[in-house]
């Protein structure tokens, strides 16, 4: 079967531009890299953004495919490019169609978004931020502390999840132009994987946009719907990296002797290696099905409302946990293959170790997902708090 276009684009941007440059791309060098400019020239920055925004449309489906063909030469790239998805979902489904015109457009020809919703005390109990928002006549004033947010740096706008200060129960997602007065980029993280991405602690102290910039409904409900999209895409990065380390350890395996022979001809190697292959397959049907699932209710007249009554896809959790945890066994047992040289900066399968270890980590660790699905889908709805 003929692969799309779009495919086709994104093998050679990666061919180009990413594969063989694994010193570079894991240097933490200034962000952003002159290469994601190379990739809008493509005309497939922020691919999903819907046709009424002028963008191309492509659902979450097309954007497995493209996140594990960038995620197979660089994760960090492929984090950096497919992230935006999280804030431009929430604004798509519950921004005004100002907000949508004035800030969704400008992002088809390169661009970024980013969200703001963790902080350092409160961890994974986002209902413990203490980010406020407050309104004064026709405006909303924000003030707190963001601990990690990918592309704020660099970002077009951001949307800033906060507790309502009149409302101690309250959430609001707010938009706000990443050149309003008061935002502070106070620090870019000195991350051990995905070097080529970059996230940042930031500030934010007396900053004022128009109430119409806060989108509609609940901003930890919202939240909740964004990350479904971007943990299903995250879950895909595992999924690519692990191809790119099955390959790189049958290239080893045709150059190493053992005992006067490749060891690829070795019985143990070839288990392993049909193994990753076992667990590749899965992984991809995995992340496959979770979009689909996505893609039906986005394709739904009122996907809006039904996102808001779903909250968190099921798929999403279990995808990003299993490709997560199913991952990180192929990298691990791979730097093994590889013996000391896996244990240095000699090899690339460090640095694909290092950049797996961020699935089971970010957006919620296994353990807060874990919980998750156990309250949502294992105890009955009847005994549910």
């Amino acid at each position: 079967m003929k692969q799309p276009e779009y495919l086709r684009t994104v093998q050679a941007f990666a061919r180009r531009e990413l594969l063989g440059k694994d010193a570079y791309l894991d240097s933490l060098a200034e962000a952003p890299l002159p290469l994601y400019e190379r990739f809008a020239e493509t005309g497939l920055a922020n691919w999903w953004l819907p046709e009424e925004s002028g963008g191309l449309g492509l659902g979450l489906e097309e954007s497995v495919r493209i996140t594990a063909e960038l995620a197979y030469a660089d994760a960090g790239v492929a984090f950096t490019l497919f992230i935006p998805v999280l804030t431009t979902s929430m604004v798509s489904w519950y921004g005004s169609a100002e907000l949508k015109e004035r800030h969704l457009k400008p992002l088809v020809n390169g661009g970024y978004a980013a969200t703001l919703g963790s902080e350092h005390a409160a961890g994974s109990e986002l209902a413990r931020i203490t980010t406020t928002a407050r309104r004064e006549g026709d405006q909303i004033v924000l003030d707190g502390e963001k601990a990690f947010s990918t592309n704020t740096g660099f970002a077009n706008f951001l949307v800033v999840v906060a507790r309502a200060q009149d409302d101690p129960a309250g959430y609001l997602a707010v938009l706000v132009p990443r050149d309003t007065p008061g935002v502070k980029v106070d620090k870019r993280w000195d991350v051990i994987g995905l070097r080529s991405s970059a996230t940042y602690q930031v500030s934010l102290s007396g900053v004022r946009v128009p109430a119409a910039n806060v989108l509609r409904g609940n901003g930890l409900r919202l939240l909740e719907i964004g990350l479904n999209a971007s943990r299903i895409l995250i879950a895909t990065t595992a999924l690519g990296i692990a191809r790119r380390i099955r390959d790189v350890c049958m290239e080893y395996g045709k150059a190493k002797q053992v005992k006067g022979a490749p060891l690829a001809n070795n019985a143990v190697f070839a288990s392993r290696l049909g193994q990753f292959e076992m667990q590749i397959e899965v992984m991809a049907n995995q992340c496959l099905a979770a979009a689909r699932a996505y893609d039906e209710v986005a394709a739904r007249p009122d996907a809006g409302e039904e996102f808001l009554r779903v909250g968190t896809l099921k798929q999403a959790l279990t995808t990003k946990m299993f490709c997560g945890q199913t991952g990180w066994q192929i990298a691990s047992a791979a730097s093994e293959m590889f013996g000391g040289l896996g244990y240095t900066h000699e090899s690339v399968i460090g640095k694909l170790l290092r950049d797996m270890r961020y699935v089971s980590i970010v957006e919620g660790g296994d353990d807060v997902l874990r919980e998750l699905v156990f309250s949502r889908y294992v105890v009955p709805v009847s005994k549910r708090s």
